[in-house]
């Protein structure tokens, strides 16, 4: 039987340890095969504040990627998949069956965000009814992806979460002092603020209860997502176990390309 096949486009740099290692390490355990693409087609490098800690200090265990989360990445980060990346450019969608986009919140994620390129997959996507993932930032990417038909977002009319505004402003409050404005991407609108600001109705964005800790595979109650027709969103890292399990079954149960 063919493997089925989920494109994972990522920035240059910085993206998200904890949302890439982990999904990816329980796509590829379920069989699936994950293909990278970055705006040039080189190896990507992730956000290393994220991924050691470095310059957070006491509120490493808080903020930085997990154990576990550090671990997954590491291993991904040494696949074929991961080392050999195709283009943005070179994205033929009929080549795929899904399409995962994992956040990242450091400035140089904007070349993923802003890309046009990515926006016309990620519609294309939704055209075709084929399961679109995203987590935190990555809610942006299809945020700002169109319907060519309707001029709206492709997510007008969808139910979704993303990164909270008491998450994102927490973490710049905690760091500021010494980090600036490394937690907010876009110091002039949160995620959650321009995530809603696409939506048909505001009570469409489901903010979903108090994230205190992270799921993992034995908590898995503590994740959070919201399942929209062939979408599915989650807010931060620690959803990412039921996240990522819930869009596997929905890859696994989507007609083949």
């Amino acid at each position: 039987m063919t493997k089925k096949r989920v494109l994972i486009p990522i920035p240059a740099n910085g993206c998200d340890p904890s949302e890439v290692g982990i999904p990816c390490k329980l796509m590829l355990e379920a069989g699936l095969e994950i293909v990278f693409a970055t705006p040039n087609g080189l190896k990507a490098t992730t956000d290393k504040i994220m991924l050691t800690g470095a310059k957070l200090g006491i509120l490493k265990s808080v903020l930085a990627a997990r154990k576990d989360a550090v671990e997954a990445y590491l291993e991904v980060e040494n696949t074929h998949a991961f080392s050999n990346p195709i283009s943005y450019a070179d994205i033929k969608n009929n080549k795929f069956d899904a399409i995962y986009l994992p956040g990242g919140h450091d400035k140089p994620v904007k070349e993923y965000l802003e890309s046009n390129i990515l926006h016309a997959r990620i519609a294309d996507f939704f055209v075709k009814a084929k399961p679109v993932g995203a987590v935190c930032h990555g809610v942006v990417l299809v945020a700002r992806s169109i319907d060519e038909e309707t001029g709206n977002s492709v997510i007008y009319k969808y139910k979704t979460t993303s990164l909270l505004n008491k998450q994102e402003k927490l973490g710049h409050a905690l760091t500021r002092l010494w980090m600036g404005d490394y937690y907010l991407t876009y110091p002039e609108i949160t995620v959650e603020d321009e995530v809603t600001s696409v939506l048909e109705h505001k009570d469409n964005f489901i903010q979903g209860p108090m994230a205190f800790f992270r799921d993992s595979p034995t908590k898995m109650s503590r994740g959070f997502f919201v399942k929209d027709r062939n979408y599915i969103s989650a807010r931060w890292p620690g959803d990412l176990y039921n996240f990522t399990t819930e869009f596997i079954k929905m890859v696994l149960k989507n007609g083949s390309i």
